[in-house]
């Protein structure tokens, strides 16, 4: 099955566990069972709006958003904000530059995902020279924060690895909610690893996960920001955030890292989620647009209104 279907129907069955809505379906009973054929071809869709001032606009309506696949329009079957528990993969670089900002940065991290709800879970990932998965996902967010506080710091900073291993564990984990991947690191990065960013947007992508920077301070001497624009090979972090729809927020002092930790993760529970039946054919291999606008009495998009947002998907 490909990795698109094979998304679509878990969260197609995820909506039907949470009853947000009915999904069409047709019953076949025999002697001792019932078989429930479901539609598999949903899309998802999370969507941050704010108006061309940055503020966010949180009481918007499923009219007033409008859709469009391939600049077809979209009838949208789903909607909700806030509503979907969140899955978040937090990415922490644990290379040498970061090692005096992890107890600072300890501590936001227990004040901003204190603020989750309970059934919201939190899976941690490091990276330096490698990345790796040190807790899978947990309702116990307190055992994410005690784990930054004791990990030691060293290494190359290998950011296009530590993306892509927690998107690949957000494909292969049956998703609860909706997806969030947030990376802390002062991005800047001295190792390629081994996917660049076309498979890192891919990835991320077809997990259904939205890429947010949490962009910190780093202890970096001269001349590492210019060795580090030398290396190829090396992910664009705005492009994958601007793809998912994510968003970078820029901690240019420690002492407003709390702050805007917990900016970040109030960003996350106010976005919007909409869903619709797609009709594109699996078989295509190809990827397909995406549009999320607001109805034109809000005014122009990019004008009037900004909304963050996937840019498409990928059907494989």
């Amino acid at each position: 099955m490909s990795i698109f279907w094979r998304n679509t129907l878990r969260l197609s069955v995820l909506i039907v566990l949470v009853e947000f809505f009915s999904i069409p379906c047709a019953l076949a009973q025999g002697p001792d069972e019932t078989i429930i054929r479901v539609d598999v071809n949903l899309v998802l869709v999370d969507a941050t709006v704010k108006t061309k001032a940055g503020q966010i606009m949180a009481d918007l309506k499923k009219d007033d958003f409008e859709l469009r696949e391939d600049d077809v329009a979209q009838k949208i079957d789903l909607f909700s904000r806030d509503e979907l528990p969140l899955n978040v993969a937090l990415v922490l670089d644990l290379s040498d530059s970061i090692g005096p900002f992890l107890g600072p940065l300890r501590n936001a991290a227990s004040t901003a995902l204190a603020v989750l709800k309970p059934e919201d879970e939190v899976a941690l990932f490091t990276f330096s020279t490698e990345a790796e998965l040190r807790v899978p996902f947990t309702n116990d967010k307190t055992k994410i924060a005690e784990q930054i506080n004791a990990f030691r710091v060293g290494g190359a900073t290998n950011i296009n690895d530590g993306i892509f291993v927690a998107a690949k564990y957000l494909l292969n984990t049956p998703p609860k909610g909706r997806r969030v991947i947030i990376l802390i690191s002062d991005d800047v990065g001295t190792d390629a690893g081994g996917q660049g960013t076309r498979d890192i947007v891919t990835e991320a992508i077809a997990s259904d996960a939205v890429l947010y920077n949490l962009k910190i301070p780093g202890y970096n001497p001269p001349g590492t920001l210019f060795a580090s624009s030398m290396i190829p090979g090396l992910v664009n972090i705005r492009k994958v955030v601007d793809q998912t729809g994510g968003e970078i927020f820029d901690v240019q002092d420690v002492a407003h890292l709390d702050a805007a930790f917990r900016a970040l993760i109030a960003r996350i529970k106010t976005r919007y989620t909409l869903g619709y039946y797609t009709k594109a054919n699996g078989a295509l291999g190809k990827p397909h647009k995406l549009d999320v606008r607001l109805a034109p009495s809000f005014g122009k998009k990019g004008h009037d209104y900004v909304i963050l947002a996937k840019s498409g998907y990928y059907v494989h």
